[in-house]
C-alpha cells in the first residue's frame, strides 16, 4: 500500500462528525424557527406571505451552497482540507450567532429582513464548503473495505444537527414559555451557536491533515487549478453523473426529514412544540440507519443501496403522508405510528444518504477530490433538496392538496432513479489510497 492508513482514525472520524453537526445545528435552526422569524423579520399583514417568505429565504441558503462549494473547493484542493474546512464552520458560527442579534422588523423595517438574508447567504457560502471538507477528510482517512460503515458514522451529522436545533428549541421554550419565547427567548439558539462553534474549532485544530492529501502534496502532484481540471476536463462527465445521483438522494434527505416537520405543523396543524418532539424522536431512533446503509453498501455495494432509497421513497411518499395525516389529527395524535411513519422516510434517507459520502469519494482522484465532490453534493442537495420546502410548501397552500404538495418530491427521485440506473458506476472495489486510482470498479 502507498500509504499507511492512520491508527487514530477514529478519533478523526469523531472529530469531523462534531464539527459537522454543530455546522448542521447552525444552518437548520434557521429552518426550524421559520415560523417565529417569519413574525419577526416581514411585515405581517398577509401571514402565509411572510412564512413563505421565510421558507424562501430558508431555501436561497441551498441555492447559494454550489458558489460556496465551487470556491472553498478550489482552497480545499490547493491549501488543504483542514484549514478550509475550519474557516468554514467559523464562518457559519459567526453568521448562525448574528441572526439572534439583528433588531427585527418592528424596530428597523425593511433593513432587518436583508440583514437576515445577508446572514443566511453567509451561512449558505460556508455549508458549501464544509461538506466536501468533511467528507474528503474522513474518507482520505479509512481502510477502502470500511469506507461505506465509517462515512456512514459522518453521514449521521446533518440529522443529528436537526435533533440538537429541535432540542435546543425544546429546551427554549420549555424554561421560557411560548411567549417569553416567541417574545425575545427565539434569539437564545442562534447565540447558543457561538458556544459550539468555539467548541467544535477547538477540536478541529488537534487533527493533522490527510496522509492523502501530504501524499500528493509531497510527490509534487497537487493541481494547479482545480476549477480546470475539474470543470474542463473529461471529469465534467463523472461531475454531470454525480450531481444526478445526487439531485435524488437531496430529494430524498428533505422530503424525508424537514417536510415531515413542516408536514405536522402546516397540513396537520400540530403545535411547534409537540410536532418537534414527534420528529425529534423520530430522527433519534432512525439515525443509526445510515450507518447500517453506509456499512451495508460495503458489503453489496454503493448502487443498489442508494437506488433502493429512491425508488422506495417515490412509490411509498403519498400512502405515508396521508396515514401521518390521519394520525396527527389536533386533539388526537397517535404518537406511536406518528414516530413510526417519520421513522420510515428517515430510514430512506439512510439508504440514500449513509452509502454517498463513500460514493463520492471514492469517484473522484485525489488532486481534486474536494472540489468534484462539493460541486454536485451543493447542486444536489442544495438545489434539488434545498427547493422541497419552498415548493411543497407552496404547493400546498395553494392547492390544499396533499397529493400536489408531493409531486415533486415523488417525481424527481423516480426520475433520477431512471437515469441513475444506467450512467452510476459501483465503486465499492476503488482503492484511494493507490497513488492513482481506476475511474470505475473492477
Amino acid at each position: 500500500m502507498a500509504i499507511q492508513i492512520p491508527r487514530d482514525f477514529r478519533r478523526v472520524i469523531i472529530a469531523a462528525s462534531v464539527g459537522n453537526v454543530i455546522e448542521w445545528y447552525d444552518f437548520y435552526i434557521f429552518g426550524s424557527l421559520a415560523a417565529v422569524l417569519s413574525v419577526k423579520f416581514f411585515e405581517q399583514s398577509h401571514p402565509v406571505a411572510a412564512l413563505l417568505s421565510t421558507i424562501a429565504l430558508f431555501t436561497a441558503g441551498f441555492l447559494i451552497r454550489p458558489l460556496g462549494a465551487f470556491l472553498f473547493g478550489w482552497m480545499g484542493d490547493r491549501v488543504g482540507r483542514k484549514y478550509t474546512f475550519l474557516i468554514t464552520l467559523s464562518g457559519m458560527g459567526l453568521g448562525t450567532g448574528a441572526i439572534g442579534l439583528i433588531p427585527t422588523y418592528q424596530s428597523i423595517g425593511l433593513t432587518a429582513a436583508f440583514l437576515l438574508f445577508g446572514l443566511r447567504m453567509i451561512q449558505g457560502l460556508c455549508l458549501g464548503g464544509e461538506y466536501g471538507g468533511a467528507i474528503t477528510y474522513v474518507a482520505e482517512h479509512v481502510p477502502d473495505d470500511s469506507r461505506g460503515y465509517y462515512t456512514g458514522w459522518l453521514q449521521t451529522s446533518p440529522t443529528l444537527g436537526i435533533v440538537v436545533s429541535l432540542a435546543v428549541i425544546i429546551a427554549t421554550r420549555t424554561y421560557f414559555g411560548n411567549q417569553v419565547f416567541d417574545e425575545w427567548a427565539w434569539r437564545v439558539p442562534f447565540l447558543v451557536s457561538f458556544l459550539l462553534v468555539a467548541i467544535a474549532i477547538y477540536i478541529r485544530l488537534q487533527l493533522q491533515e490527510t496522509p492523502i492529501f501530504q501524499d500528493i502534496k509531497a510527490r509534487g502532484q497537487m493541481t494547479r487549478n482545480p476549477w480546470k481540471e475539474a470543470f474542463l476536463s473529461s471529469n465534467i462527465k463523472y461531475i454531470l453523473i454525480a450531481i444526478v445521483v445526487l439531485i435524488g438522494q437531496g430529494v430524498v434527505w428533505y422530503s424525508g426529514q424537514f417536510w415531515a416537520l413542516y408536514f405536522l405543523q402546516q397540513v396537520s396543524k400540530v403545535d411547534a412544540l409537540t410536532s418537534a418532539y414527534i420528529v425529534g424522536a423520530a430522527l433519534l431512533i432512525a439515525t443509526p440507519s445510515l450507518i447500517f446503509f453506509g456499512w451495508l453498501s460495503d458489503q453489496i455495494g454503493r448502487k443498489p443501496v442508494i437506488l433502493g432509497g429512491m425508488l422506495l421513497a417515490s412509490i411509498t411518499y403519498y400512502p405515508l403522508y396521508l396515514w401521518l395525516g390521519t394520525v396527527t389529527q389536533p386533539g388526537n395524535i397517535n404518537y406511536p405510528i406518528s414516530v413510526f411513519i417519520i421513522f420510515i422516510l428517515v430510514c430512506y434517507v439512510g439508504m440514500v444518504y449513509g452509502p454517498v459520502g463513500a460514493f463520492l469519494a471514492e469517484f473522484f482522484p485525489g488532486r481534486i477530490r474536494y472540489t468534484s465532490v462539493s460541486v454536485p453534493y451543493h447542486i444536489g442537495n442544495g438545489w434539488g433538496g434545498g427547493l422541497v420546502p419552498f415548493i411543497t410548501s407552496a404547493s400546498f397552500a395553494a392547492t390544499g392538496s396533499i397529493g400536489y404538495a408531493l409531486i415533486y418530491p415523488i417525481a424527481v427521485p423516480a426520475v433520477c432513479f431512471v437515469l441513475a440506473l444506467f450512467l452510476m458506476p459501483e465503486t465499492r472495489k476503488i482503492s484511494i489510497w493507490e497513488p492513482i486510482a481506476p475511474r470505475t470498479a473492477s
